[in-house]
């Protein structure tokens, strides 16, 4: 079934459009969990200290003087905020995966291959069209 040149690539930018979302949940994902860890890196540190102990945390672009036991669950409460953003990205992306693979399996679209592997398959057409030629 030949399907039109326009059709075609308003098909491919669909596509590509689906798998760019899909990218930019994953590297979404990717910061948020870089955020958590760093939370949990504060936390750590900050736990052994006596609550009465004086502490500076960065709000708004402010950096405000506070105790740590006013800080420490205000940081607590920001990686949990966190760890729940990643888990509905995480399955937003699974969605978007499903998605992507779905619009590929309808339209039959396959993702470019490996230059290599490519070259390969040309490289394996030309033997079998030169093999039982006589010259």
């Amino acid at each position: 079934m030949s399907v039109p040149s326009d059709q075609s690539a308003a098909i491919i930018a669909q596509y590509k459009r689906l798998r760019a979302e899909q990218q930019a949940l994953g590297s979404k994902i990717g910061e948020l969990e870089i955020e958590a860890h760093e939370h949990n890196l504060v936390i750590q540190a900050v736990e052994k200290l006596d609550g009465s102990r004086r502490c500076y945390r960065l709000v708004g672009g402010v950096l405000v003087e506070r105790t740590v036991a006013e800080v420490l669950p205000a940081v607590q409460k920001n990686r949990d905020g966190i760890r729940d953003i990643i888990k509905q990205l995480r399955e937003q992306f699974i969605k978007k995966g499903d998605e992507v693979q779905e619009f590929s399996e309808k339209y039959k679209i396959r993702p470019a291959s490996d230059p290599t592997e490519a070259q390969a398959q040309n490289d394996d057409d030309r033997s079998e069209q030169q093999a039982g030629v006589l010259v």
